[in-house]
């Protein structure tokens, strides 16, 4: 079985707006809601092969944020430009040309294309993957084979979800 972890970045600053949208950091909440999901996968023992993450600030630190809280060592995690705003047909081309002999893989990356993704590749609609938000696919063949409908949902958790 391989899982695939698609992780949008954690909510963004707006404030200088002088920053490039690529350098934009995480705001206040974003700081926040990183490390609490970070706790939350690493209570379910999500432990992904491989990381990869857009270069993207808030990508980037999104990343390491979690990556810690998993025990996944930073200097492992592996930065792809073609991360940055790719569609879902981009990272689906990602996805098939992974290693088989990775089983699981985590993806921090940008909306439209983690939503537009999940709703290619899995049996489940998602209406919007939120800041922060963790879905969990699996599927029993070959990287190269993902496609349309072809992965099972596993689980959707966010930030929000959580409070009560």
């Amino acid at each position: 079985m391989k899982r695939i972890y698609l992780v949008r970045h954690a909510k963004s600053s707006w404030k200088d707006p002088r920053l490039t949208d690529i350098n934009r950091p995480l705001n206040k909440r974003g700081k926040k809601d990183a490390p609490f999901m970070g706790d939350q996968l690493n209570k379910n023992q999500i432990k992904p092969d491989l990381i990869l993450s857009s270069p993207a600030n808030r990508a980037k630190n999104t990343a390491l944020i979690i990556s810690e809280k998993i025990c996944h060592p930073a200097k492992k995690i592996v930065f792809k430009d073609e991360l940055y705003e790719a569609s879902e047909r981009k990272l689906l081309d990602f996805i098939k040309k992974l290693d088989e002999r990775i089983d699981s893989v985590m993806i921090f990356a940008h909306n439209p294309g983690l939503t537009q993704l999940n709703n290619l590749i899995s049996n489940h609609y998602i209406d919007n993957i939120p800041t922060c938000g963790v879905v969990a696919l699996e599927i029993d063949k070959k990287w190269s084979e993902v496609g349309k409908n072809s992965c099972n949902f596993l689980f959707f958790d966010y930030p929000k979800k959580f409070l009560k």
